[in-house]
C-alpha cells in the first residue's frame, strides 16, 4: 500500500502525534555551545594538576599527601607535558590500561582515576576544557577485598599481653571503633568514666614535610555532639587507675 507523500503517520488507523501549541511553539531551541579559549587550554597538565592540589589548603595532610604521590605516581608520567586540551577519552582509557597492565593495585587506580577526574571537572569549570574525558564507568569504584579480622577472645588475649598501660589502646582500637590519629589525640577530659563514653573531638595528623598537628575528626559524626560508648568490653578499661592518671 503506498502512503503517499503524508509518510506513516497518515497510514489508517494511526494519529499524527500533533505539536504543542501556544507559547512554545515553532523550532525548538538548542543551547548555544559553550565558548572555550583555545589558548586556554594549552596549560600543561602537570603544573595544572599541582596547581589544583595548592589551592585546596583544607585538604588533610593525609590527603595532601595522598594526592601528590598520585599525580607524582601515576599522572605525571602519562599527562605531564599533555596540554589539558589534548588529552582526550582514548587517552584515559589507554592510561588506565596501561596501569592494568602494570599490577597497580586496583584500589590505586581507582583513587587515581577520581582524582584525574576531579582536576579535569576543574578544568572544564575553568573554561580549559569543554568536557571532562574521564568518562569509563565503574572506573573510580573500588572494592577493597574483606580484611581478616581479630576473634573478642584474640582480642583479649591481645590485651593481656600487653602493658597495662596500653591495655585500653587495644580494647578502644577495637570495640570503639576509633581510628589511629583519634585513639593518637585521645586526652583524660575526652573519656567520661561513669559514663563509659568516650568523647571524638580531634585527631593527630602527620604533617606534610615531617611533624604532627591536630586537627577536627575525619567524620562530621565524631564531633563534641557524638559520643562512642565503650561497652562491657571497654568499660572496665577505662576505670583503670593508670589511665585515670594519664594526660
Amino acid at each position: 500500500m503506498k502512503l503517499g507523500r503524508c509518510g506513516p503517520a497518515c497510514a489508517p488507523g494511526r494519529v499524527a502525534k500533533a505539536e504543542p501549541l501556544g507559547a512554545d511553539a515553532g523550532p525548538r531551541r538548542r543551547e548555544a555551545p559553550r565558548l572555550i579559549d583555545p589558548d586556554a587550554g594549552r596549560v600543561l597538565f602537570g603544573n595544572y594538576a599541582r596547581d589544583w592540589i595548592e589551592e585546596r589548603p583544607n585538604l588533610r595532610p593525609k590527603t595532601s599527601q595522598l594526592y601528590l604521590y598520585l599525580v607524582r605516581s601515576h599522572l605525571v608520567p602519562a599527562f605531564s607535558a599533555r596540554a589539558m586540551a589534548d588529552i582526550r577519552e582514548p587517552d584515559v582509557r589507554r592510561w588506565r590500561k596501561n596501569l592494568l597492565d602494570a599490577q597497580v593495585s586496583a584500589v590505586t587506580l581507582a583513587k587515581a582515576y577520581r582524582l584525574l577526574k576531579a582536576i579535569c571537572n576543574t578544568a572544564v569549570d575553568d573554561g580549559l576544557i569543554r568536557r571532562n574525558p574521564c568518562r569509563i564507568k565503574g572506573a573510580g569504584q573500588e572494592k577493597s577485598p574483606e580484611r581478616p579480622v581479630l576473634t573478642v577472645p584474640q582480642v583479649n588475649a591481645l590485651a593481656d599481653a600487653v602493658p597495662d598501660r596500653y591495655r585500653a589502646l587495644v580494647l578502644l582500637t577495637v570495640f570503639g571503633s576509633l581510628r589511629w590519629g583519634e585513639l593518637a589525640a585521645l586526652r583524660r577530659p575526652g573519656i567520661d568514666f561513669q559514663a563509659r563514653t568516650v568523647r571524638i573531638s580531634r585527631q593527630l595528623s602527620e604533617q606534610r614535610g615531617g611533624g604532627f598537628t591536630f586537627g577536627p575528626p575525619k567524620s562530621e559524626a565524631r564531633l563534641p555532639d557524638c559520643c562512642h560508648s565503650c561497652g562491657d568490653h571497654t568499660g572496665p578499661c577505662l576505670a583503670h587507675r593508670d589511665l585515670r592518671r594519664a594526660g
